[in-house]
């Protein structure tokens, strides 16, 4: 098939037994030729991140203080791993010169990176494959973006030719040799890197779940998995509340037309969630693909007899929200109306400025701000072939009690966005999921 590139997140490498069955995961797929790990994470609920304990160590560092504490907890919980599985890595000496560079004042970007850089070194050597650092491969400009141009040359370079390679994730290079990390969850990104400049197949995102599901499994019970989802549909249930992968980790893949499937360390069995550039061939078992949503959200509606035929009324409008530096979510609009949909926070001891402002720019009949609103998207690329999708989804709402108070689609017909009282939220998730989920399943089964 070609190369794999397989991301492992730290609750797969939280300890030796999980670093175990890492090893028999990647050596079951002979493509899987490349991986990418995070620090350990968590061995259950009152453990401690490494990566939190070397945040600790940094700060400590630079106030003087000993770091004794952090630090042998950190050596603990890699020396229990390498003991554990018998490695031959020289762990103290590394462990010595990751602390003085620590004491030495090498920065947060540099003790949080450790996590990641001293699980790859045992993981390399547990597997017997190479190490890459990924400062030598791996570029940020002077304004802390990705170096993208010259990390797709070097890190290619770097990887040409290797039959097997372990590359931490999380960090890289700034432009003057230091180490830089990306943000929370950075380990998503370089794997996407990773497989962008190896040309991959498939970039293996393993974590703790299994894969995307349907709805939030704290408001709906047992949500169905989603087997297939486009990255276009993913960025609009990742937008509108659904976690699934760092926003930044699906841009490298995706411009590259590599698909990314995620997958469970400790239910290597199930296939997990595939996201790929199109998806037409993908059929899926219902109308929609997913729902998520935020609350929250506050309306701006403004009114004004004839705005259709006033000549830059919509951009005075946003003029006033870009004044405050205010961005928006959405703007549904009618002939005589136009509403604008933000945030709350985003508008908090702002309101009265911009009501003022809005009417000093456009001389509307009124201007008012509701707040307390939640926001649900229906997603799905089915949507355009399927009849009767909006119908459906207002009906289960109305069935449900909930008032609607907004509604946009976009031109694409990927989604419906409907605006209902924060109040509403679960249940209008809830009952939407019944029309398009629990109800096909019923009707599949007669």
């Amino acid at each position: 098939m070609g190369i794999k590139v397989a991301k492992f997140g730290g609750s797969s490498l939280a300890d030796a037994a999980q670093f175990a069955r890492v090893r028999d995961i990647l050596l079951m797929d002979a493509d899987r030729r490349i991986v990418v790990p995070s620090a350990p994470g968590k061995r259950c609920s009152t453990d401690e991140k490494v990566t939190d304990l070397f945040y600790a160590c940094n700060r400590m560092a630079a106030a003087g203080e000993s770091i004794d504490a952090p630090f042998g907890a950190i050596a603990s919980r890699y020396h229990a791993i390498a003991s554990e599985l018998g490695l031959s890595l020289d762990l103290d000496a590394q462990l010595a010169d990751v602390r003085m560079r620590i004491e030495l004042g090498g920065g947060a970007d540099y003790a949080a990176s450790r996590g990641e850089y001293l699980n790859g070194l045992l993981l390399a050597d547990y597997l017997g494959w190479d190490f890459i650092d990924p400062q030598q491969g791996i570029f940020f400009d002077e304004e802390g973006r990705l170096d993208e141009e010259r990390t797709q040359s070097k890190l290619g370079a770097l990887l040409a030719g290797r039959e097997h390679a372990v590359v931490p994730g999380f960090y890289g290079c700034d432009t003057h040799g230091n180490v830089k990390t990306f943000s929370r969850g950075g380990s998503d990104i370089t794997g996407a890197i990773v497989a962008r400049a190896v040309g991959a197949s498939l970039y293996e995102n393993w974590t703790d779940v299994s894969g995307c599901l349907m709805a939030d499994p704290r408001i709906v019970r047992n949500p169905e998995p989603i087997r297939y989802v486009t990255y276009r549909e993913l960025r609009e249930l990742s937008y509108m509340g659904a976690s699934v992968l760092h926003e930044d980790a699906i841009f490298p893949v995706r411009i590259a037309g590599i698909p990314t499937n995620i997958r469970n360390t400790n239910h290597p069995e199930e296939p997990g969630t595939i996201i790929g550039y199109e998806a037409e061939e993908e059929e899926s078992p219902y109308a929609i693909t997913g729902i998520a949503g935020h609350k929250d959200f506050a309306i701006i509606a403004v009114e004004k007899a004839m705005m259709n035929a006033e000549l830059g009324f919509g951009r005075r409008v946003l003029q006033a929200l870009e004044e405050e530096g205010i961005s928006f979510e959405h703007m549904p609009s009618g002939i005589d109306t136009m509403s604008v949909v933000v945030h709350e926070d985003v508008i908090a001891g702002k309101k009265e400025r911009l009501i003022a402002r809005i009417k000093e720019l456009c001389h509307p009949d009124t201007v008012e701000i509701h707040s307390g609103l939640a926001l649900i998207a229906t997603v799905g690329r089915g949507m355009v072939r399927s009849k009767g999708v909006s119908a459906r989804l207002f009906d289960a709402l109305m069935r449900a009690g909930i008032n609607v108070r907004l509604i946009d689609q976009g031109s694409s017909e990927l989604n419906i966005i409907v605006g209902v009282d924060n109040l509403d939220f679960e249940n209008a998730v809830r009952a939407i999921y019944r029309a398009f989920v629990v109800r096909e399943n019923r009707e599949n089964r007669w």
